[in-house]
């Protein structure tokens, strides 16, 4: 199953348009403040929409060069064969912005704020073109090594008696480190339910 077919059929047959249009919406000032008033809201919601409209971003881009480089995924399958590059290096730039450090500069630095968002649509593009080449080894061993990640920093904010980020209060960083588990587990157990599934599929295929 591929991430693109996880999106909205209303999302992904206006393309460009649509992605264009969430960015607009994630990049003004009154969105951005509401989402990064709260350290939550700010991993958990801010961080997933930027990673979205990469992937409708990469979606559009593909219908379009499609029409005109017929031979692109060829292309782009020697430089990313399997997904290992993209999914890769989106685990390494998403230790780096999982940092506290990093949600402080954003607030403080434009030139952070707009590296953070930049490389998290990329990172939304990177999964949303490796996700289905990579196969279930590959997305193993990418979710094997972010989803710990995700738990480590979770279980580190919740448990720390002092703030981790001068700009979030502790009860924030508390709630934070509680969603961070629960999301990591809950990610862990939708793709082991479908690795199953899909096993099970491809037994019974063999079975007739």
């Amino acid at each position: 199953m591929s991430l693109p077919s996880l999106l909205p059929r209303g999302i992904t047959r206006f393309g460009l348009p649509a992605a264009l249009g969430l960015l607009a919406l994630l990049a003004s000032s009154p969105v951005r403040n509401f989402l990064e008033a709260s350290m939550a809201r700010h991993m958990l919601v801010q961080y997933p929409l930027l990673m979205l409209n990469g992937a409708l971003l990469a979606v559009g881009l593909s219908a379009a060069l499609a029409k005109h480089v017929p031979a692109r995924e060829e292309t782009s399958s020697s430089w990313n064969a399997h997904g290992m590059t993209g999914l890769f290096g989106t685990a390494l730039v998403l230790a780096v912005l999982m940092i506290p450090r990093v949600l402080d500069l954003a607030l403080v630095h434009p030139w952070v704020e707009f590296a953070k968002m930049a490389a998290l649509l990329v990172c939304g593009a990177a999964i949303c073109q490796s996700w289905r080449p990579a196969g279930w080894l590959v997305q193993g061993f990418f979710l094997g090594q972010v989803l710990p990640m995700m738990a480590v920093a979770g279980t580190l904010y919740e448990s720390s008696p002092t703030r981790v980020c001068n700009a979030y209060l502790l009860d924030d960083q508390v709630l934070l480190g509680k969603l961070l588990v629960w999301i990591a587990a809950t990610i862990a157990l939708i793709w082991l339910a479908a690795l199953f599934q899909s096993l099970i599929q491809k037994s019974a295929v063999q079975a007739l």
